[in-house]
């Protein structure tokens, strides 16, 4: 198989599985060890946090344009709401900036086995199940704390584990703090975006400030596609979520990860 061919089915991939709570790392090890798919390197991390960055800033433009002028037009008390959403989201991403770059090496050695990857996306998919049955759901975004936010955020550090998924880990922290389906994804989907630009920012870095050539072509290719694919990813999740709920999503996670444990480890 051919690297852009590699790199095209991969970027779909991400795109694809990024923003659904299924493990985009475990659907990546069966893509790259199951189907022969070579891992593409520093190119793909990059290209996939540049797509999906621009899937979830174009969908939620709406609530990234409003947080903005609230922040830059502060005594504005007609954005309040929007002030107070994007306080309690960089409140939340404070804990695993921290766990992140205080234990990133430690992670990246003892906790990228396969056998993690697997008991993670079947255990934390069983969690995801438990909190669609127990949670309240009635909750707004609008009357989150600072405490529910902190919380999401501490849930969030757990998707520095391979196979936990983090907008899986984030949406049941959610249900859990008592937000219904959608508002839980929608918190979800907009605390991704510091942490998605905290970790491109790092994979750049390494990436533009290496000896080797950047493939320009293959990473703006593989940045497109799954920035579409994500966007329709977000667009069917939100409108199907309160129509078919989770238990499809948690079955799923539970096959995917006992076929993990079952052929790679």
């Amino acid at each position: 198989m051919s690297e852009t061919l590699a790199l095209v089915l991969l970027a779909l991939l991400q795109g694809f599985t990024e923003f659904l709570p299924i493990s985009s790392s475990g659907h990546l090890l069966l893509a790259e060890q199951g189907l022969g798919l070579a891992g593409q390197g520093l190119v793909m991390e990059v290209a996939v946090h540049m797509g999906t960055l621009a899937a979830v800033l174009w969908y939620f433009r709406r609530e990234c344009w409003g947080m903005g002028l609230s922040v830059l037009d502060f005594r504005n008390e007609q954005r309040q709401s929007d002030r107070r959403l994007f306080f309690l989201l960089c409140l939340a991403t404070i804990p695993v900036c921290v766990v992140g770059l205080l234990a990133h090496d430690w992670i990246a050695s003892a906790l990228q086995q396969t056998v993690v990857m697997g008991w993670a996306t079947l255990l934390f998919g069983i969690v995801l199940g438990v909190a669609d049955r127990m949670g309240h759901r009635q909750r707004t975004m609008d009357q989150l704390g600072w405490r529910d936010a902190l919380l999401i955020g501490f849930a969030q550090v757990l998707a520095l584990i391979p196979g936990t998924s983090r907008s899986g880990i984030t949406l049941t922290a959610g249900l859990f703090a008592g937000l219904g389906r959608e508002a839980a994804a929608r918190f979800s989907f907009l605390l991704s975006i510091p942490t998605i630009i905290a970790a491109g920012a790092l994979e750049s870095i390494k990436l533009f400030g290496g000896e080797e050539a950047v493939a320009w072509g293959g990473l703006l290719l593989a940045a497109t596609i799954s920035a579409v694919i994500a966007v329709l990813t977000i667009h069917f999740f939100l409108r199907w979520l309160e129509r078919i709920g989770l238990m499809p999503f948690v079955i799923y996670r539970v096959i995917l990860g006992a076929l993990i444990l079952v052929l790679f480890v």
